[in-house]
Order: C-alpha cells, then structure tokens, then sequence
C-alpha cells in the first residue's frame, strides 16, 4: 500500500507539473530531437539581455513599490501580470539574462504616459515594450474627472506617443495589450458601445505601429464562461489572482 500511495503521488505531481507547464505557459514551439531519437518541445527566447518593459496604468501597477526602480525585484514589479509573466520568464529562462521593469501608474491615461514617458520608458530603452491603456480614458470621462476625453482624444495621443517611441528607439519591439472591461462592478450599460470603440483604436495602433496584439477582452470574454465576471474582475476593471495570473498567461502565449 506504501508503494503504491508513493507512485500515485508521483504521478499526481508530475500530471500537476505538465498542467502548469502545458496550460498555464502555452509557449512551447518547435522540437528538439534527443539521443534516443523522441523529440521534446523547445522554448521560444527573447534575444539574450533583453529589457522588458511593462507600462499602463493600475492594472499593470497593481500596488508596487514606486520607489523601488530596479529589475527584476518583487517589490518593484507588484502583484499583477506582470509578476507572473516576469516569474515565468526569469526561472524558466534565467540563462537569457533579462532585465524586467514594471513603470505602470494607476489612474493613467495616455496623456499621463507621454509625461513621463523619457524618464519612464526611452531613458530605459527596452527592447520589448508592452503597454496596457485606455481604460482610464474613458472612466475617468464618463465620471466628469477627464472632461476634454474623448476616443478622439485617445487615438490623437496614442498615434503620438507610439509615433515618438519609435523615432527615439527604432528597433524596439512592442506589444500593445488590448483595453478590457467586464459587466460587473463599476463596469454598466453606459460603458457601451463607446468602450468597444476604444479597443478598437487599441487594436488599430497595434496594426500601425506593434509586433504583437494581446486580445484580452477576447480572453475575458471566454473565461466567464467557467466562472462569472467578479470571480475574474471583482469591479470590472481590475484583475483577481486569477484574472491577473489569465493575463500573464495569455501574453506568454502570444509573445513567445
């Protein structure tokens, strides 16, 4: 009975270890042939000494230290996707040296990105640049805080900002990460249909200017299917857990 407890108990382990790698990465491309002629995934990389950069707002702030302005460190990187994208890519693939800064800011809008935006991003100069805005701009416009926002206005400053990074940082690869919302919470009938017009700038800015399109709305979409809106944005807007872990897991899947 021992025995056979300590097998079952292996396999369960490694069963939960394929799941995590298999469903919660979804990154594995190619293959790799080994001496005894199986062949065995192989994992896409970053180029080696990579600087990613994470920017946006509280989604992708998620409480992290402000003052804390180094890579790679818990403190700085808070508790949202991008902890787990940088968890992921630092232990799974540490031999590529990457540097990961989180400069997110809650309550954002592009405007406030382009402020800060030589300090906060060029001054860094990152290789790969990922930036999730845009639903502050209309939030904060629909409770009279952001009276001149408009989805005008959005894309007017976005087109602007992506046009100045890539003047200043030419071979920088960006990925722009699709604005989300969910009924629930904060999120009614007076979101829509202006939101979907805002996702769709976002989209449109990543078809002129992006590397990569992360469709999180897509993705939100069909995880309250499992479970209801608040179980993965409790107010609508912002991430659980497992919403932000989602997130992390959609973007590894769509960048490597």
């Amino acid at each position: 009975m021992e025995q056979k407890s300590k097998t079952s108990r292996r396999n369960f382990i490694l069963t939960g270890a394929a799941a995590i790698s298999g469903t919660a990465l979804l990154t594995m491309t190619g293959c790799d042939t080994q001496k005894n002629g199986q062949q065995t995934p192989v994992m896409k990389k970053f180029p080696k000494g990579s600087v990613i950069l994470f920017q946006g707002d509280s989604i992708t702030d998620m409480h992290r230290d402000r003052k804390n302005l180094n890579p790679n460190n818990i403190g700085a990187m808070g508790y949202g996707y991008p902890a787990h994208i940088s968890g992921y890519l630092l232990m799974e693939q540490a031999k590529q040296q990457y540097k990961i800064y989180n400069r997110g800011i809650g309550g954002n809008k592009v405007f406030q990105l382009a402020d800060r935006w030589q300090e906060d991003c060029l001054d860094i100069k990152p290789d790969i640049l990922s930036i999730l805005i845009g639903v502050n701009d209309i939030w904060h416009t629909l409770s009279g805080h952001y009276p001149e926002g408009s989805v005008e206005k959005y894309e007017k400053d976005y087109d602007a900002l992506l046009k100045r990074t890539k003047s200043a940082l030419p071979n920088v690869k960006i990925i722009i990460c699709e604005p989300f919302v969910l009924k629930v919470g904060a999120v009614d009938e007076q979101w829509f249909p202006e939101f979907d017009r805002y996702r769709k700038v976002a989209k449109e800015m990543a078809d002129k200017y992006a590397d990569i399109f992360i469709p999180f709305q897509t993705m939100f979409n069909n995880a309250i299917k499992k479970a209801p809106a608040e179980y993965w944005l409790p107010d609508g807007v912002h991430p659980s857990i497992a919403g932000a872990y989602l997130m992390g897991r959609e973007w590894l899947k769509y960048t490597l």
